[in-house]
């Protein structure tokens, strides 16, 4: 806990727990403790639409901003934030479709934000949220646990009337123990977290994440449209780089040649297609490097 609160500079006035069932327990938990009326989403991909569909069991949703215009290329900006509302839920970074918030809305009510597949990945203001919530498996440890980051004001607000294991107030009480923790996820978290102070703390994470992204982002926009983005070049994910070749045969083709060279998992999610490759804090340089070489063969050969 404590050294959250040092590499994310949290303020005193914020909570840390440790929640099991990982990051898709968090799209109901999160409204049942602080959905009583009506709560404001945006719709940034996969993720955003099951934190929305889960939120509706509770009460009423409404939609402040969608990117799915445009097949979630972007990320939605200068839209109304009704005064009403119990709370703002929106999803830092999309992994499927490779965009990512670079400004984060200003809002009158409290804000709400799924950071699980870019938390601690970069230096931001934290104290701009009331809530941040993340599954630690991409970044920051083993699958298995989810944790939650809560102002205390929030916390004050959350709802008594649902099962005592739902209620965040109930982990808060219990320093993350109210049942057995998933011990082997927090150590390994713990590990992360040490290694991330050793290697020079976020401004230094977010320097060596820019180098990766910048590596492959390279390849793309030199390829003469060889390798076609998908995300617009404004809402670029650091942490997902999404792209597309000519058709699928060639994105198969390049898929077989990337495992024979040891480059895995750069076929695209099953909903989209395409590529992806994903930059995660444990990612080096060297094999971004590396990647990025292979990428220019593979043009040279069948451009």
């Amino acid at each position: 806990i404590g050294l959250f609160h040092e590499l994310l500079d949290i303020p005193e006035n914020y909570k840390i727990i440790f929640l099991g069932g990982g990051a898709s327990t968090q799209f109901f938990e999160v409204p049942a403790n602080f959905l009583n009326t009506k709560a404001g989403y945006v719709n940034t991909g996969v993720w955003s639409k099951k934190a929305i569909k889960e939120a509706k069991r509770y009460g009423e949703v409404e939609l402040l901003a969608s990117s799915e215009d445009r097949n979630f290329t972007y990320i939605p900006k200068g839209f109304a934030i009704p005064s009403d509302l119990d709370y703002v839920h929106i999803t830092s970074n999309n992994t499927i479709y490779g965009t990512e918030y670079w400004k984060f809305p200003k809002v009158n009510v409290p804000l709400i934000c799924d950071m699980s597949s870019d938390i601690l990945s970069r230096d931001i203001d934290f104290g701009q949220f009331d809530m941040i919530w993340a599954g630690i498996q991409k970044n920051l440890g083993a699958a298995g646990v989810a944790l939650a980051i809560l102002k205390r004001s929030l916390l004050a607000t959350a709802r008594t009337d649902i099962p005592e294991f739902l209620q965040y107030q109930t982990f808060v009480k219990k320093d993350s123990t109210f049942n057995t923790p998933p011990v082997f996820c927090i150590y390994s978290l713990n590990r992360m977290l040490h290694w991330i102070k050793n290697m020079g703390g976020l401004p230094a994470i977010e320097e060596r994440n820019k180098v990766k992204a910048r590596l492959i982002y390279d390849v793309i926009d030199t390829s003469d449209g060889f390798y076609k983005g998908h995300a617009e070049k404004e809402a670029r994910s650091r942490m997902n780089v999404t792209f597309n070749l000519a058709n699928a045969e060639m994105e198969a083709d390049f898929v077989a040649k990337a495992k024979a060279n040891d480059f895995i998992g750069v076929k695209g999610h099953r909903l989209v297609g395409g590529l992806r490759v994903s930059l995660y804090n444990a990612v080096t340089p060297e094999a971004a490097e590396a990647l990025a070489d292979f990428m220019k063969e593979y043009m040279r050969v069948n451009g």
